[in-house]
């Protein structure tokens, strides 16, 4: 029985015939191309596209592709020498099919009204490229220049084969794309002979900023700029302004040939200085690229060609390397700053975690990329703001100080008020400033204050209980209110800055009286009240508990599933570990790494991920090693304050300095424990939220309203509390949301970003380091040599005795860890810091704000660590 044929318009399909609704048949770059074709002013060189039907047809008519493809779908991206294999295999498989008579005819056909003999470019266009959120750049083939219809199929067929060279299939594992879903479409456009060609992007790919349209070019085909044979020109273009222009040494150039194909030619030395475009070229050029952009609602990265003085069109796609700015609904500048550096936590954030530190924090956040960011615009505008808030963020991360400062001195983004005139968020500023000065507290406050919130959290589980439904919404929202205005309660947020007010006057003073640099470290250690640093002293203690039974250890080393406190009691020595791993999470299990995001996966709910910790502990450490390594820092401490006052004491009016130095030190050690705590109550009352919400959750499983109770984390708290109460929800929004933050943890959030876009990096002033050392910000004194461990999860951490551990950053789970190393590299981090206080007090030397330390620094590496100088030394 012969199959009926499919008709001929089934594989082709006219370029000005499509546009973004066929992207499955034609791909994103023949849809794209037909989007093009619509836009007025926009030139595009005509063709066809073969579609997706007859690579499918392809591949479906050859038993021994699918058989290769199976093996592949299994492979991993470390598998690198089995995808060179594997995919050289397809492509041969490929490459060695004759095109079916119908499809080649209908190729002919097509070709005959446009001109057999007229050149081509043979490209090709898969449907998992030019997307959003993956642009799969460069990682199928073109050919230019192709003539007749042999050499055409010739290269389509090389085209559809390029779907699996080895970057492509690496690029798809990377991405999580399926080999077998991604199919192909051949692009043949009649060919464009430029004088001139490039790329032009509508915001700047260096800065990020959307206002500045930037454009390569060079001269001949954009293959030279491609391959990289040669520099190109590269101009600025910011609303109708050539703001910079850097013009190349152009040697060669690639051609055109009358017989087919390409070749290099080398430039004449007159034009190799030459700008390859004109003033009124680059204009034209810039409101193209606009128009297009505006067409296409996003950033567009466009490949473009100039041929007798017309600009032809031959690619455009969505940029998809920017970082989102926050959206706002008015026109204003915004210069916003990363909550996540500021809170040791850069992973993105699920919906439900975001909206929920939304809720509690004390001014408005904003959203992009799955992170939160703080609009300080208003505060650099006004003289009193600015001097405040450039302080504060200058103690806790001088990077993000150092960017701001650029943004102020630049004068074209800020306008500064007035002296005099109010800024906009006076109040919040002026409360910061009203705890500069320096207030006596009796110690007993502390315990008062902790005491208040341990009361606190004790009603929230007690009331929680009995709410269900909108009542359990109501009442959380209102708890939350309750925790807000304890955040900010004048004598917890008091006795934090005078802690912090009191060890910036002992640095500044004992470095001035007495030339010695961050003496407040060593007073810092071993302070009381300190919930983090206890956190970690108290794991040693649970090591202590397992240490003296060998059968137990042996199980934890194998033990994989969460169930494993169960299963302890079988063992010798089992039940006694049970209950020491049982009362640390009594105490702790709510904490976890990015433990601000309420969606984060708990110790008490998989205490497993505490077993590489306590194993750590009993290899690394000796018994009863969290009291000696508590009263060692205790007594360092009290050694270094006596040396300090005896020899302040010896002064021009020593008594009198003396006297203020031990008030200060006292300050310090009474009263700076208490800096970690407000952190514990907020993760304690969410806790409680969570176990509530999934509680609720469970019932929208059994109404048949989500699918999971875990799929509530991919809604806002607003969006939930709507679904609670309705029991309605669109499901293709949680599938949506999901899709989003797979691609929100790729992205690396900045410190500071303006609503143009603009990325503003800021950079250490120093030109006293070593060659070739890496700068940070000195946060705890010492010097350490030893294996650097670049740890990305601390379910990883796998550590020795000596080893100095490298990581984007440290928030208080990551605390147990600290008993194991002797010294501490991040990427992220401040002087304030949670990672940076509980180096001092377990008196790690640490150097935080370490930009790239994780890629700077190879695992195993030997480096040398100057906490005091602020760098770090690869050996």
């Amino acid at each position: 029985m012969i199959a009926k044929m499919k008709p001929t318009d089934s594989y082709i399909l006219g370029i000005r015939d499509i546009g973004k609704t066929k992207l499955g048949v034609v791909g994103s770059k023949g849809a794209n191309l037909g989007e093009l074709t619509k836009i007025d002013g926009i030139h595009v060189p005509d063709g066809f596209c073969i579609s997706t039907e007859a690579f499918t047809r392809i591949i479906g008519e050859a038993p021994p592709i699918n058989e290769l493809l199976d093996q592949l779908s299994l492979l991993k991206v470390e598998d690198r020498d089995k995808i060179s294999k594997l995919s050289h295999e397809i492509r041969r498989s490929i490459e060695g099919i004759v095109i079916p008579q119908d499809i080649s005819e209908a190729i002919n056909d097509t070709l005959s009204k446009f001109g057999e003999k007229n050149a081509y470019a043979v490209r090709s266009s898969a449907t998992a490229e030019d997307l959003p959120t993956a642009s799969f750049a460069g990682q199928q083939d073109t050919y230019l220049n192709i003539i007749g219809i042999t050499d055409i199929l010739k290269h389509v067929s090389k085209c559809w084969a390029s779907l699996f060279t080895e970057r492509a299939v690496i690029y798809r594992l990377q991405n999580g794309f399926d080999h077998r879903k991604v199919q192909l479409s051949v692009v043949v456009q009649r060919m464009v002979f430029p004088q001139v060609a490039g790329v032009l992007f509508t915001a700047d790919p260096v800065t990020s900023t959307r206002k500045v349209v930037s454009i390569d070019a060079c001269f001949g085909l954009g293959e030279t700029l491609v391959s990289g044979l040669v520099n190109a020109d590269n101009y600025k273009v910011h609303n109708g302004k050539i703001t910079d222009k850097e013009i190349a040494i152009k040697k060669l150039a690639v051609y055109a040939l009358k017989e087919g194909s390409t070749a290099t030619q080398e430039i004449e030395p007159g034009r190799q200085y030459s700008p390859a475009l004109t003033d009124e070229q680059l204009l034209q050029l810039e409101h193209m690229g606009r128009t297009i952009e505006a067409h296409f609602g996003r950033p567009q990265d466009i490949e473009w060609c100039l041929a007798d003085g017309v600009f032809y069109i031959v690619q455009s796609r969505p940029i998809t390397t920017l970082y989102p700015i926050p959206k706002v609904n008015d026109q204003e500048n915004h210069v916003y700053v990363s909550v996540g550096h500021q809170q040791m936590m850069t992973d993105a954030m699920k919906p439900l975690g975001i909206s929920l530190w939304q809720l509690t924090a004390g001014r408005p956040m904003h959203e992009a990329g799955g992170r939160l960011f703080v609009d300080v615009a208003a505060d650099l505008a006004s003289p009193a703001g600015r001097e405040v808030i450039i302080d504060v963020l200058g103690k806790s991360d001088p990077l993000t100080k150092d960017a701001l400062m650029t943004i102020i001195a630049r004068g074209d983004f800020i306008k500064s008020l007035p002296n005099g005139e109010k800024e906009q968020d006076g109040k919040g500023n002026k409360g910061m400033a009203n705890f500069q000065t320096l207030i006596e507290y009796d110690p007993a406050i502390v315990s008062d204050l902790m005491r208040r919130s341990q009361i606190a959290i004790a009603a929230l589980k007690h009331h929680i209980q009995s709410k269900s439904g909108p009542d359990l919404i109501a009442f959380i929202l209102e708890d939350i209110g309750l925790l807000r205005k304890s955040l900010v309660d004048p004598q917890s947020f008091g006795v934090i800055m005078t802690a912090m007010n009191a060890t910036s006057w002992i640095n500044e003073k004992m470095e001035e009286w007495l030339g010695e640099k961050n003496a407040a470290n060593t007073l810092s250690q071993s302070v009381p009240n300190n919930i983090t640093s206890e956190m970690g002293l108290e794991l040693l203690d649970v090591a202590d508990v397992i240490r003296p039974y060998p059968e137990v250890v042996d199980y934890l080393k194998h033990a994989k599933d969460d169930d494993l406190l169960d299963e302890l009691v079988k063992f010798n020595g089992g039940q006694k570990a049970r209950d020491a791993i049982y009362a640390y999470l009594a105490k702790y299990g709510m904490r976890c790494a990015g433990e601000i995001d309420i969606t984060k996966t708990r110790w008490i709910e998989r205490p497993t991920m505490l077993v590489p910790l306590i194993l750590s502990n009993i290899k690394n450490v000796e018994a009863n090693a969290g009291n000696r390594k508590f009263e060692q820092g205790r007594q360092e401490a009290l050694k270094k304050e006596q040396e300090l006052l005896d020899r302040v004491a010896t002064l021009p009016d020593g008594r009198q300095k003396a006297k203020e130095a031990k008030r200060m030190i006292h300050l310090i050690r009474n009263l700076a424990g208490y800096r970690e705590y407000p952190k514990y109550d907020i993760v304690n009352h969410y806790f409680v939220y969570k176990q509530a919400l999934l509680k609720e959750a469970e019932q929208l499983v059994q109404a048949n309203v989500i699918r999971k109770k875990e799929d509530i984390y991919y809604l806002t708290f607003e969006e939930l509390r709507e679904v609670v109460y309705t029991n309605m929800l669109d499901y293709r929004i949680i599938a949506k949301r999901k899709d989003k933050h797979s691609v929100y943890e790729k992205l690396t959030p900045p410190r500071v970003i303006t609503s143009d876009g603009e990325i503003i990096v800021g950079a250490y002033k120093r030109e006293y380091l070593p060659a070739g050392a890496i700068a940070g910000l000195p946060v705890s004194v010492g010097v350490v040599t030893g294996r650097a461990r670049v740890i990305l999860n601390m379910a990883d951490a796998n550590l020795e005795e000596g080893d100095i551990l490298v990581t984007t950053f440290t928030d208080p789970s990551w605390t147990p860890l600290f008993v194991s190393i002797k010294g501490l590299v991040t990427e992220v981090g401040g002087l304030m810091t949670h990672g940076a206080v509980i180096a001092r007090e377990y008196g790690l030397p640490a150097v935080v704000s370490v930009e790239n330390a994780t890629k700077l620094i190879k695992d195993g590496q030997r480096i040398r660590v100057h906490g005091a100088a602020g760098y770090v030394e690869i050996l």
